[in-house]
């Protein structure tokens, strides 16, 4: 059953007073959710910064205009009571993240950190507010933390992929396990998931044994996606266009298999991007950029293995992130070349996915509920 956002209940039960006709008072409305969207900046074309949009019933979009001003923020994460969002910001030749107060539908900027290593890609907070970035130009994994009123520390640690004698890290995302005790780090150059252990007595990040996974040769992983269930882990590859299980047991990981993320007769370039889990883990969704679709999977409950459902048109070009609504009923496509993000209706019960709308954006490049 999809979640409906405005419920009027009548009353059902009997009257006590029978000389009254009055029906009893509707609940009040359900607020419609909003999301941050992260660009890249358009000179020219719109303001650069973090802009706010309104997911309205029918699924249409509503922009509430710019929230924040920054540089190229393209990826977006809050701290666990969302108090704080963080954010990368790209310029040429470095970077940055950057830490805003949330004020109920706005930011306010409380402090700015330098990367080490240029092109911050996407950032991530744990439960303690440890706060970790992936810079893709420079193949690190950075560590600051969030402290007092969610101003960003001193940097803590640099983690340079470049250690292992990799010729071209490119570090592309970073996720928190084990109640944030410890890092995954998914590195596209060295087709890599790096595995690191957070020591929060001195603030570093401890390679484990073994430091990493290694995955396919020119798989190409970008992010991934977590089970519910804290067993299995889904890797998308950009350079593939497969989807690896991986498998956790306490600290141990190791790969299962892959599944491509295209149709059997699509032979032209695509570059995956994004990946995520329904609420309920019986569902995975991956961007295909190129393609311009949105494969669906389901998950076998016992095993974790993929089953292709379908492919949907994304109705733009080049789906660099996504999100699911915080209902589920709705998946949002930010297409970056084209400048739109697609609603697409999603069915709780198959999994699949249905155009509703489509509403210009931006250069949306991150969608965070």
């Amino acid at each position: 059953m999809r979640y409906l956002y405005y419920i009027l209940v009548l009353a059902t039960t009997a009257c006590t007073a029978p000389t009254s006709t009055n029906p009893a008072p509707a609940a009040p409305p359900t607020e419609a959710p909003s999301f941050f969207l992260g660009t890249y900046d358009d000179p020219g074309v719109h303001e650069p910064g973090i802009y706010r949009f309104t997911l309205q019933p029918d699924g249409s979009l509503t922009n509430e205009g710019r929230v924040a001003e920054a540089s190229n923020p393209s990826f977006l994460s809050y701290n666990p009571d969302r108090t704080t969002l963080v954010s990368v910001e790209e310029v040429d030749g470095g970077g940055s993240v950057a830490a805003f107060a949330v004020n109920d539908t706005a930011l306010t900027l409380n402090n700015r950190r330098p990367t080490s290593a240029p092109g911050p890609c996407h950032i991530n907070v744990n439960r303690d507010g440890y706060v970790t970035a992936a810079t893709y130009g420079g193949g690190t994994v950075e560590l600051w933390k969030l402290e007092g009123a969610g101003m960003l520390s001193e940097r803590l640690d640099v983690q340079d992929h470049r250690q292992r004698g990799a010729e071209t890290p490119h570090a592309h995302s970073s996720y928190y396990i084990n109640d944030g005790r410890e890092v995954l780090a998914v590195d596209l150059g060295t087709d890599e998931v790096w595995h690191y252990a957070l020591n929060e007595v001195n603030g570093k990040l401890v390679s484990a044994s073994p430091p990493a996974v290694k995955l396919a040769d020119g798989a190409g992983p970008r992010h991934l996606a977590i089970h519910p269930n804290g067993k299995w882990i889904y890797v998308i590859n950009e350079l593939g266009s497969t989807m690896t299980q991986l498998r956790l047991a306490g600290s141990s990981i190791d790969t299962v298999a892959s599944w491509s993320t295209l149709p059997a007769d699509f032979t032209d370039f695509n570059a995956c991007a994004d990946v995520h889990l329904s609420q309920d883990g019986r569902y995975l969704y991956g961007s295909n950029r190129g393609h311009n679709s949105m494969v669906v999977f389901a998950v076998d409950q016992a095993t974790g293995a993929l089953t292709t459902l379908e492919h949907e048109s994304v109705a733009g070009d080049w789906p660099r992130n996504f999100a699911l609504s915080p209902a589920g009923d709705y998946l949002l496509v930010a297409n970056q070349r084209s400048k739109n993000i697609t609603t697409l209706r999603r069915d709780a019960d198959t999994g699949l996915l249905e155009y509703v709308t489509s509403t210009t954006a931006p250069v949306p490049v991150c969608i965070l509920f």
